[in-house]
């Protein structure tokens, strides 16, 4: 397996961290926010519980040090996954979240789709390094 450059590390931490920190603030925050932001307080609970694995697996990535291209092509995948789908949450017409629900939606869904970006920078870097 190839070993993960300083840069891309960093980015995978950061990544880690921020997805961390917002699942535990979903998943602890679901029964206080859910009016206020006019999002159904299972939705927030269970998206903060699907970023557990998430961080895991980042977590035990940095920790390594290396994975193949494969697998940090599939988590900026499923970081783009989570774009398109907190632009559903926000724009769809499954929910009705109120105006500080959309500028939340879309600040996370603006960081998630940052730390793919600077994913793929890093992946571009190291396969261009090889």
């Amino acid at each position: 397996m190839p070993a993960l450059s300083s840069y891309l590390r960093k980015v995978l931490l950061a990544d880690a961290v921020v997805s961390g920190a917002a699942g535990l603030a979903m998943i602890g925050g679901a029964d206080f926010t859910h009016a206020l932001l006019g999002l159904p307080s299972g939705l927030l609970f269970w998206a903060g519980v699907a970023l557990v694995p998430f961080v895991a697996m980042l977590a035990m990535i940095v920790r390594a040090g290396s994975a193949p291209s494969a697998l940090i092509a599939t988590i900026i995948a499923i970081n783009f996954a989570w774009v398109a789908a907190s632009l559903f949450v926000a724009f769809g017409p499954a929910f009705a979240p109120t105006l500080l629900g959309k500028v939340f939606i879309v600040a996370q869904a603006a960081t998630v789709a940052v730390f793919a970006e600077l994913q793929i920078i890093g992946l571009r870097r190291a396969s261009a390094m090889a």
